[in-house]
């Protein structure tokens, strides 16, 4: 019989203990390793309009909305969107331009201010900025400053082609004082 020149070690050969031993250790380090975590981001947030942080919600999604455009059969399409804090309670608004989803042609664009309460599970439309009885197409839609601006594209009278828009204007809107107020913003030239 011939003998091993390394004796035979306890730890070859696991046993009950050895695996309590090992859950308390690793039980151990998770436990430290959670004590000694960094401490928190101290990054400051931009400022909404009314010197409150901005909000960390997201803003609501038009998807699904009934957007109140007179387009019978036809779908509704979103072509812009915008959003950010535009009545300075900390939560973001979703501003969008849309229109019948016509096929071709330019129908008229509709925009449209969308808010979502914290509670709520679909966002809904709080205010009408352009309505699409105005006939206008709207292109360069922003949200910046608590503000809404927009150019506007129409027409100076019916003998006007709808291919060819003659009126561009700049609009600009502001919640103020429980609505949302229409100016030229500055430096705004019509053609």
């Amino acid at each position: 019989m011939q003998h091993s020149a390394v004796p035979e070690l306890a730890h070859t050969h696991t046993r009950p203990i050895h695996w309590l031993a090992t859950a308390t250790a690793l039980a151990g380090v998770v436990a430290l390793s959670s004590a000694l975590q960094p401490d928190s981001a101290t990054a400051a947030q931009a400022a909404g309009p009314a010197g409150r942080p901005a909000a960390a919600v997201a803003p609501p999604d038009p998807t699904g909305v009934d957007l109140p455009l007179p387009c019978g059969p036809l779908p509704v399409l979103v072509q812009e969107k915008a959003t950010g804090d535009l009545d300075g309670d900390g939560r973001p608004e979703t501003v969008v331009s849309a229109r019948c989803d016509a096929g071709s042609g330019t129908p008229p664009n509709g925009v449209y201010v969308l808010t979502q309460a914290a509670d709520a599970k679909q966002p809904r439309v709080v205010a009408t900025l352009v309505d699409p009885k105005d006939r206008l197409t709207v292109t360069d839609l922003t949200v910046s400053a608590g503000a809404v601006t927009a150019t506007l594209l129409g027409y100076s009278s019916l003998d006007v082609p709808r291919c060819c828009p003659d009126v561009d204007e700049r609009a600009k809107w502001q919640w103020k004082n429980g609505a949302f107020l229409r100016s030229t913003p500055a430096g705004a030239q019509s053609v």
